[in-house]
């Protein structure tokens, strides 16, 4: 029977490697979710993407006939040094019918959520394009196409 315990040790570690290797857990890739109240560590940052990505964007009509325009941007590499500082509006022809700035990065909120307010947006155009800009890059990344609600 000696050999029933190393058996054990050896299916026990291989379930061990195998739950490291898991998709869960924090975003730290360690497979273990912080204790309550405990900071969840580093995230994983990739700083090889070179644009932030639009995920989605909302437009509300606001009272003088212009728009106001929620846009949700993930940037995982945003630091000081280099974040997604502001996105683009442009109609069907790709004319530029506004831009939106951001101040600083927002490392800490992932994707993050803001408004621009008093968008013009001319009669006939059915649907905006929203681009998101990188402080060192420029414009790029994952855009998304809003339909203009009739009204």
């Amino acid at each position: 029977m000696p050999a029933r315990p190393a058996s054990l040790l050896v299916a026990l570690v291989g379930a061990a490697v195998l739950a490291g290797c898991g998709g869960g857990g924090d975003a730290s890739g360690g497979g273990i979710s912080p204790a309550p109240g405990e900071s969840p560590g580093p995230t994983t940052v990739d700083t090889d993407q070179r644009f932030p990505d639009v995920e989605t964007a909302e437009l509300t009509p606001e009272e003088g006939g212009t728009w106001s325009l929620a846009v949700t941007v993930s940037s995982p590499y945003d630091t000081p040094e280099r974040y997604a500082d502001g996105w683009r509006v442009l109609d069907e022809e790709g004319n530029e019918l506004g831009t939106h700035e951001l101040a600083h990065d927002h490392a800490d909120e992932q994707p993050f959520t803001r408004t621009q307010s008093g968008l013009a947006i001319p009669e006939g155009v059915d649907e905006v394009r929203v681009e998101g800009r990188d402080s060192a890059n420029g414009y790029g990344g994952s855009t998304v196409v809003v339909p203009v609600p009739a009204g």
